[in-house]
């Protein structure tokens, strides 16, 4: 019987660069007003968010995540040759196929990287970021970008009052690559699809092939509404509070490293009422720099966590070599956390 070859990577993987883009219009919530019964003191009391990002028809998910992914590269201190694999996290990009992640890989000038798309929702950055690893240290590619992105303002019921608040668009792109010694800790990661109707789609793409819109959602104006995200609110945040609470603890655990020596927390930027009640929940100690993005930039389901990352570290309030903790979570519902250095 022959013998396979066994596969020569790096001992371990790290993070080594950041990168983010934001549309450039900033839209506060008086425009979210517009369209819902609600006030500016009710969606700061029940999101922390007071502005959003939504882009422009130009600010395409593939123009968004070169932008991010350019920033990322350069911070590595690599070329976009280097790069071996390109993996995208978005629920976003509306052709089946091809994937965006090969147009990226193009756009950006790599050699032939390998590149795919995965639909992980809020998750999706730390699947990506798992994967990256993997590749790093099995030997299929030296460097891996992994890209978060999302328009979700195209994926948002204006109409919504329960929704219509939360999301935002961006994207956010981290470099993983060899390392001498452990960066990147376990995943802890996994999904509970029982509760996949707490949030999801409102409308099957297929359902608009059929013909029959007799029972698909009309606007005010008696259109048919195009797909959005809906989500039980109450239903998730229990979930996310109390479930992911125990999962980020658990990526502790993996890792060897007790909440005292965490230096930042960074998880996905869905409500800042949900962030703040998982810092109760994990009492973590005062030190440990808690990321807060969310509220000028919304929920951006799988870039909100290196965006996230991106400006702490652009602001100071984290330095690289810092221990961080991430974990996201959403649809699916589908979660991953781990414990990694920041670049």
């Amino acid at each position: 019987m022959a013998k396979i070859k066994p596969a020569k990577g790096a001992p371990y993987a790290r993070i080594l660069g950041v990168g983010g883009y934001r549309p450039t219009r900033v839209v506060p919530n008086e425009v979210i007003l517009e369209t819902i019964d609600s006030s500016d003191e009710w969606i700061r009391s029940r999101s922390g968010i007071e502005t959003r990002h939504w882009a422009s028809p130009e600010e395409t998910v593939a123009a968004m995540s070169v932008e991010a992914s350019g920033k990322a590269i350069a911070n590595a201190g690599i070329h976009a040759g280097q790069i071996g694999a390109v993996v995208v996290s978005t629920v976003s990009h509306f052709k089946q196929t091809p994937a965006v992640a090969t147009e990226i890989a193009d756009l950006l000038g790599t050699d032939k990287a390998a590149a795919f798309d995965i639909s992980a929702g809020c998750a999706g950055f730390g699947y990506g970021l798992t994967l990256a690893k993997g590749m790093v240290v099995e030997g299929s590619a030296e460097y891996v970008l992994v890209i978060g992105v999302e328009r979700l303002s195209d994926l948002t019921d204006l109409e919504d009052r329960a929704t219509a608040f939360l999301f935002g668009d961006g994207a956010g792109a981290v470099v993983v690559g060899p390392s001498g010694e452990p960066a990147i800790g376990p995943t802890v990661w996994g999904s509970e699809g029982d509760k996949s109707e707490t949030i999801k789609q409102t409308v099957a793409w297929d359902r608009f092939r059929i013909g029959d819109v007799s029972e698909l959602p009309l606007d005010r104006a008696g259109h048919v509404k195009f797909p959005a995200i809906t989500q039980e609110g109450q239903a998730v945040f229990r979930w996310a509070v109390f479930e992911m609470a125990k999962v980020a603890q658990q990526a502790l655990d993996a890792a060897g490293i007790t909440s005292d020596e965490l230096d930042v927390f960074i998880p996905h930027q869905a409500n800042v009422r949900i962030i703040d009640s998982m810092v109760k929940t994990l009492k973590l100690p005062e030190h440990v720099t808690v990321a807060r993005d969310v509220r000028t930039t919304g929920n951006t389901s799988a870039a909100s966590i290196p965006l996230a990352m991106e400006r702490l570290l652009a602001t100071g309030e984290a330095k690289s070599g810092d221990t961080a903790l991430v974990i996201g979570f959403g649809a699916g519902l589908a979660y991953a956390a781990s414990v990694v250095t920041l670049p």
